[in-house]
């Protein structure tokens, strides 16, 4: 794992870090950690998962279901 140091980061930036991390019972390094993540990790897309997921099956039409 690499460090980073990051230069002269405004105090209002530092402030809303600390607040953030408080929120959520973090260190402000963990905070900062969960932030890129978030940014930098694309979410699993569940439709794309579930439409690559069936694409061998082809189209097919499913039957109308009638209300009683």
């Amino acid at each position: 794992m690499s460090n980073i140091t990051i230069h002269q980061l405004e105090p209002d930036i530092t402030k809303l870090l600390e607040q953030r991390a408080a929120q959520h019972g973090h260190t402000i390094e963990a905070e900062i950690k969960a932030i890129l993540k978030s940014v930098l990790v694309p979410e699993p897309n569940l439709v794309e998962a579930i439409e690559k997921h069936f694409a061998n099956l082809g189209d097919f039409d499913l039957p109308e279901i009638t209300r009683e």
